[in-house]
């Protein structure tokens, strides 16, 4: 791969964000049954129902978008946001109202 192909601005990040009702057993099998999907996937829990995973590009995105569709539970909501690499880096943390220092990006050579 070239340099350009391990751009800052070509890697993404993929954060799904949901909001899944669980009144009943069979809704909160179908929220954990998603859950579990999304870990699978090699999705990392960021907060309660926000996951997020590193991919190389639109074409891997976009593979990952058709797995998230097909994996949808029947009810609740569902919101898929991307980032470029280089927006990740620019996110603010706080815990418990402290900054915290930005996370670090994975290693370009970890892609290989």
């Amino acid at each position: 791969m070239t340099a350009t192909q391990l751009s800052g601005y070509r890697l993404m990040w993929i954060f799904v964000m949901f909001d899944l009702p669980v009144a009943s057993k069979a809704q909160s099998r179908a929220a954990t049954k998603f859950r579990e999907f999304l870990l699978d996937e090699g999705f990392e829990k960021s907060q309660f129902s926000v996951y997020a995973r590193f991919c190389s590009g639109k074409e891997q995105f976009e593979t990952y978008m058709r797995r998230i569709e097909g994996n949808l539970p029947a009810q609740g909501e569902v919101h898929v946001l991307t980032f470029t690499d280089r927006q990740y880096e620019n996110i603010v943390r706080f815990s418990s109202q402290r900054r915290r220092k930005p996370k670090k990006n994975p290693d370009q050579l970890a892609l290989f």
